[in-house]
């Protein structure tokens, strides 16, 4: 085992294995590797993991994070889709955490393909369960999309850390009224109640980024009961944001099929349609999806 800072990885072992493997990071993959072992543990301590969490990490990369989630969960399952450092990552779970081998397991893909399916076949021999945590420093990109295809796909996870690009920090962790409210911050209230929980500076990265980064933990929710599907509702959510300075009614005239059917359908939900989508809840446009016109009021109402 290489001597390390509690045996995480240091910057000096990050580069000599990068070098080792030919691994050069790339701005198209989103490749940022953490490397201050200080930040590492803040980022596990933020995830509140329990002794018997089983970690989904998406772009282990070489293994900062890994290590030190294996040192505070029962098992991580990592997905990597860069066969460069996926192919070295097993190695260097063994090297600096012997004997941990069957409490880890890799699959190497791009995360928006992994199934549920794919996650039982690859489940660590010291699982007990799927995976039930998500923390992972993810490529900014893609972040949201991983995010939110994650939680639909994974239906174990009950919490988790994510780390991204401040300003989508902010976007995610918003709730109703606040000006940067969106798109990311309803969908994702469909399965969590998310929170900041802090910043982390450019420096401590490999290489570093032009922008600071942020943390966003979230903790699992039931989605708002309702006769509507998760696609449904999500249209509806897509529609009240591609017009964001117009009303509801406004927004939702194409969804509804016109203004006055837009405006039925709000009036049936209990929202008022000269309300701005950013003020509107999840509840709400749940309430909006049960109620879409049918064809045949849609075209009374044209």
């Amino acid at each position: 085992m290489t001597e390390t800072d509690d045996s995480l990885l240091s910057a000096t072992d990050i580069r000599r294995i990068a070098a080792e493997v030919g691994l050069r990071p790339t701005k198209t993959l989103g490749q940022n590797y953490v490397i201050d072992p200080n930040t590492i543990r803040r980022i596990v301590a933020s995830a509140r993991l329990g002794g018997g969490s089983h970690v989904l990490e998406v772009g282990p990369g070489l293994g900062s994070l890994t290590l030190g989630l294996l040192d505070a969960a029962e098992a991580v399952t990592a997905i990597e889709i860069d066969p460069t450092p996926a192919a070295r990552l097993p190695r260097t779970v063994s090297e600096f955490r012997p004997g941990s081998e069957d409490r880890f397991s890799l699959i190497t893909d791009d995360a928006m393909h992994v199934t549920e399916a794919d996650l039982a076949r690859a489940r660590p021999a010291a699982a007990t369960t799927g995976p039930t945590s998500l923390v992972a420093n993810l490529p900014y990109n893609v972040a949201v999309p991983v995010l939110l295809h994650l939680l639909a796909e994974v239906p174990t996870l009950t919490s988790g850390l994510v780390m991204v690009q401040d300003e989508v920090a902010d976007r995610l962790s918003a709730g109703p009224g606040n000006k940067i409210y969106g798109v990311p911050s309803v969908k994702l209230a469909w399965y969590a109640q998310a929170e900041k929980a802090g910043v982390v500076g450019m420096n401590v990265f490999w290489p570093a980024p032009k922008i600071r980064s942020g943390l966003v933990r979230f903790t699992h929710r039931e989605p708002p009961h309702t006769t509507a599907t998760r696609d449904e509702v999500f249209a509806v959510i897509d529609a009240a944001f591609s017009q964001r300075r117009k009303t509801v009614r406004a927004a939702l005239a194409s969804w509804a099929g016109s203004p006055q059917a837009a405006e039925h359908a709000l009036v049936a939900a209990g929202v008022d349609p000269r309300a701005r989508g950013e003020v509107l809840t999840i509840e709400d446009y749940a309430a909006i999806a049960e109620h879409r016109p049918s064809p045949d009021i849609t075209e009374e109402t044209s």
